[in-house]
C-alpha cells in the first residue's frame, strides 16, 4: 500500500486548524438575519417524549443545567429501564469522581417520569426524542398541537427526517424545530438546530442558546436529508463500502482512515453500532430508488447473512468472546471477493491515499452543495458539526478546512477524476467549480453574523 505526504500535517498547519475550529465555533453561533439581542422565549421546565437512550440523554442534558425534565414514555418498561439508565448514569459519574453524591442527588430529582403525553402541558419546550419513524413522529405532534400550551417550543430530534412536514401537522409550524442531539447527548457536544420553513426567529435563538448553556456547539442547518452532519457522512460510508467492492478490504480502508487521524476505521464503527441499523428502511428503500447510480449493497448482504457485528460475534470483522477487538475473517473476505466478481468488478489493489481521498472528497463535494443551497451558513460550520459530532480529526481542521490546505484545484481535479470512473455520486459542485474558477478557496465564503 503506497501513501504520500499529502495528508501529513506540519506543526504550523496544526495551529492553523486548532485557530480554525475555535473560530468556527464561535462563528456557528452568530445567524445573519436573527439579531444577537432576539428576546429568547422562557424555558423554565421541559419535556422530553421517549425514554430511550437519546431522551434519557437529552433529559440529563436539561437537569445537568438546573432545567425541570419531565420524561414520558409509553410504556411502564421503557420508562424504568430509561430513568434506570439515567441513574446508572449519574452514579457511574459519581464513581469516577466527576460528580459528587449531592449533585447527583439534585440532578436526579428534576426529572420526573410521566406515562401521560398530557404531562407536556406544563412545559415551555417540548422535545420528541422517538424512533426515526415519519408516521410516529407525525402522530405526536398532531397530539402536541392539542396537548402543549400556547407559545411551547415543539422540537423533533430527528436525523435527518423532514421538519417542514412534521410541523404542518400543527397548526403553529412558528413554534416547531428541529432539534438534532447526538448519541450519547448528555456526552457529545453537538447539536444540529434545524430551521424549517415557518420556524420563528425567537424560537432558534432560543434553542441556540439553549445548547450554549448545556455546553454544546449549536450549529444551524436547513431541511435537507442528514442535514449538515449525516449527508456527508452518507458520502463517506458510500465510498468506504465502493472501495471494499473495488479491490480494498475493510481492515484496509480503517488503517487509512486511521492513518489519517480518525480513532476508529467506519467498518469497525459499523461492527460497534450494528450493521442491522437502518435495515428494514433501506430494504424498503430499494424497490423505487433511481436506477442511474451505483448502490451500496453489501452491509444489507451482510445482515442476511446474520453478521450484525460485535452484538453476533461477526460482521465486517469477527470477535472473540468478550474481546472487542475486530480481527481479520478469511470467511468474510471470501465473500467480498465473490460478491465483486459478482457484480462484474474487476478487483485492483488501492493506495491508502485513493482510499482517504474517495472517503473524504465526497465529504467535500457534499459540502459546497450544502453551501450553494444555503443547507449551512458557513463553510465553518460544516467543520465544526464534523470536529464535534462525528470524530474528524481535530489537525486538520475538518472536511473544508482541509480542502483548503490541499487546494480547490487539486481537490476539483480528483473529484473529476472520480467522477469520469464512477459517475453519478461524483458529480462536481457547481460551487466547487466557481471557487476554483475564480482561484479562491471555501475560506473566502465569509457571512455577516
Amino acid at each position: 500500500m503506497s501513501t504520500t505526504h499529502l495528508f501529513t500535517v506540519s506543526d504550523a498547519e496544526r495551529e492553523r486548524a486548532v485557530a480554525h475550529a475555535k473560530s468556527a465555533a464561535a462563528e456557528a453561533a452568530g445567524i445573519p438575519d436573527i439579531p444577537s439581542d432576539t428576546p429568547l422565549r422562557p424555558i423554565g421546565r421541559v419535556a422530553v417524549i421517549g425514554a430511550g437512550t437519546m431522551g434519557g440523554g437529552i433529559a440529563m442534558s436539561l437537569a445537568n443545567i438546573g432545567i425541570p425534565v419531565t420524561l414520558i414514555d409509553a410504556s411502564p418498561q421503557g420508562l424504568d429501564r430509561g430513568i434506570q439508565r439515567v441513574k446508572d448514569n449519574y452514579d457511574g459519574s459519581v464513581s469516577r469522581g466527576k460528580l459528587g453524591p449531592a449533585e447527583r442527588d439534585q440532578r436526579l430529582a428534576l426529572i420526573t417520569g410521566s406515562l401521560q403525553l398530557a404531562d407536556v402541558r406544563a412545559a415551555d419546550m417540548v422535545i420528541e426524542a422517538v424512533f426515526e419513524d415519519m408516521d410516529l413522529k407525525r402522530g405526536i405532534f398532531r397530539e402536541l398541537d392539542t396537548l402543549a400550551k400556547p407559545g411551547a417550543i415543539l422540537a423533533t430530534n430527528t436525523s435527518g427526517l423532514d421538519v417542514d412536514e412534521i410541523a404542518a401537522e400543527t397548526s403553529r409550524p412558528q413554534d416547531v424545530v428541529g432539534a438534532h442531539f447526538f448519541s450519547p447527548a448528555h456526552v457529545m457536544k453537538l447539536l444540529e438546530v434545524v430551521r424549517a420553513a415557518k420556524t420563528a426567529p425567537d424560537v432558534i435563538a432560543t434553542l441556540m442558546d439553549l445548547g450554549r448553556r448545556m455546553g454544546k456547539v449549536a450549529v444551524l442547518a436547513r431541511i435537507y436529508p442528514g442535514f449538515i452532519g449525516n449527508a456527508l457522512f452518507r458520502n463517506y460510508t458510500r465510498e468506504a463500502h465502493f472501495l471494499v467492492e473495488d479491490g480494498a478490504l475493510p481492515h484496509e480502508v480503517d488503517a487509512a482512515l486511521k492513518s489519517f487521524g480518525y480513532a476508529m476505521g467506519i467498518f469497525a464503527v459499523h461492527d460497534m453500532a450494528g450493521n442491522d441499523v437502518g435495515y428494514q428502511t433501506r430494504k424498503a428503500q430499494m424497490a423505487t430508488r433511481p436506477t442511474d447510480r451505483r448502490w451500496n449493497d453489501l452491509i444489507l448482504k451482510l445482515c442476511d447473512l446474520g453478521r450484525f457485528g460485535q452484538k453476533s460475534g461477526k460482521g465486517w470483522y469477527r470477535y472473540e468472546s468478550g474481546d472487542r477487538s475486530p480481527q481479520r475473517d478469511p470467511e468474510l473476505e471470501r465473500f467480498i471477493v465473490e460478491e465483486s466478481a459478482r457484480m462484474g468488478i474487476q478487483r485492483r489493489p488501492m493506495t491508502e491515499d485513493e482510499m482517504i481521498k474517495r472517503c473524504l472528497y465526497g465529504m467535500v463535494n457534499e459540502g459546497a452543495k450544502l453551501l450553494e443551497h444555503g443547507i449551512a451558513l458557513r463553510p465553518g460550520d460544516i467543520d465544526i458539526t464534523y470536529l464535534t459530532g462525528y470524530g474528524f480529526p481535530a489537525h486538520h481542521g475538518g472536511p473544508m478546512h482541509l480542502a483548503d490546505r490541499i487546494g480547490l484545484d487539486k481537490v476539483l481535479a480528483d473529484i473529476r477524476r472520480f467522477h469520469a470512473q464512477d459517475g453519478f455520486w461524483w458529480t462536481p459542485a457547481p460551487l466547487l467549480e466557481k471557487l476554483v474558477r475564480e482561484g479562491k478557496s471555501f475560506a473566502d465564503l465569509r457571512v455577516a453574523s
